[in-house]
């Protein structure tokens, strides 16, 4: 096989040892019909399931197919960041290995691709996936567009076609937080989207849970703008003057006599509202500098454990 392979395969593994040889049987399929070089890189981002034994036999049997282990669990976004360092193909293909996103449309994307685009990204048509997790992407990218100002199609995720150079640059992204799709809406080249088929999961369920789901839209959105810093100072100058409107009334009512003992409720009401407000945030503005802190510690987003590889 040649050094530098034209398509790379890679995919984030976690609980799927009942998918892999699935996977990569369907790969090798979809690869006999576009008939060029390619590997397939598979990452254990420290599966508690024998995902990585069976990555091993498979690696031993195909010599196209790379294995590489964390050595812990450090999510999807850095796995596939470690994979993608690996991928020495002109074009990587992302996807997750769970078999929604199907390799056989990685025909149709490999082939956009070639009309002279650099990125491809796979728009699922007809997502299988439950109402609650279609529910909350789209509202992740109706707030993430708007607070950082950028558009962000709910309906692409990480799967799709890339150049490599546009590898090379996702790879030079040095954030703390981590998130390929964002990434690669970051760093521009020409890109368009193709329509494909979504499939049921293969086997097994999401290990996304409604709070791993929240913590990374939180983490996410906090990483890519600091729009809501400046919503807070837009909230801020709006309740001054709103403040100054209302003491000029104040004064008024109590010029003509109309005002005898200030109101207990309102003043109370008063306090709580702004000692709320000022919480809020004194709040938001400690995670952002918690945040800097985070990235100013430069630690790896990854650590490599082992690569199989029976090439080596």
């Amino acid at each position: 096989m040649d050094k530098n392979p034209v398509i790379s395969f890679v995919s984030p593994v976690y609980r799927a040892e009942k998918i892999l040889d699935k996977l990569v049987e369907e790969i090798h399929l979809v690869m006999l019909e576009i008939n060029a070089t390619f590997e397939i890189v598979l990452v254990d981002d420290r599966s508690p399931d024998n995902s990585w034994e069976v990555m091993q036999r498979i690696s031993g049997k195909f010599p196209e197919v790379k294995s590489i282990r964390l050595s812990r669990n450090f999510g999807q976004h850095p796995a596939i960041m470690a994979g993608l360092s690996h991928a020495k193909g002109e074009w990587v293909v992302v996807m997750d290995c769970d078999l929604q996103d199907q390799p056989k449309e990685a025909l149709k994307l490999y082939r956009k691709a070639q009309e002279g685009f650099d990125v491809v990204l796979a728009n699922r048509k007809n997502r299988k996936d439950g109402f609650f997790k279609k529910l909350s992407s789209k509202l992740f990218s109706v707030l993430y567009s708007y607070l950082t100002d950028t558009k962000f199609d709910s309906s692409a995720a990480n799967f799709g076609i890339y150049n490599q150079k546009v590898i090379r640059e996702v790879l030079q992204m040095n954030d703390a937080i981590k998130s390929f799709p964002l990434f690669v809406n970051w760093v521009g080249f020409k890109s368009t989207i193709v329509e494909v088929e979504h499939s049921e999961r293969y086997s097994g369920a999401s290990t996304y849970t409604l709070s791993k789901l929240l913590s990374l839209a939180f983490n996410t959105i906090l990483s890519f703008s600091n729009k809501p810093l400046k919503l807070f100072v837009k909230f801020g100058l709006l309740m001054s003057l709103i403040a100054v409107l209302l003491g000029f009334y104040t004064l008024y009512k109590y010029s003509v006599g109309e005002i005898k003992v200030m109101g207990y409720s309102s003043l109370i009401v008063s306090i709580w509202f702004l000692s709320g407000t000022i919480i809020t945030v004194v709040g938001v503005v400690g995670i952002y500098v918690g945040k800097i802190f985070d990235q100013s510690k430069n630690r790896p987003s990854y650590i490599i454990d082992t690569v199989y590889d029976n090439k080596i």
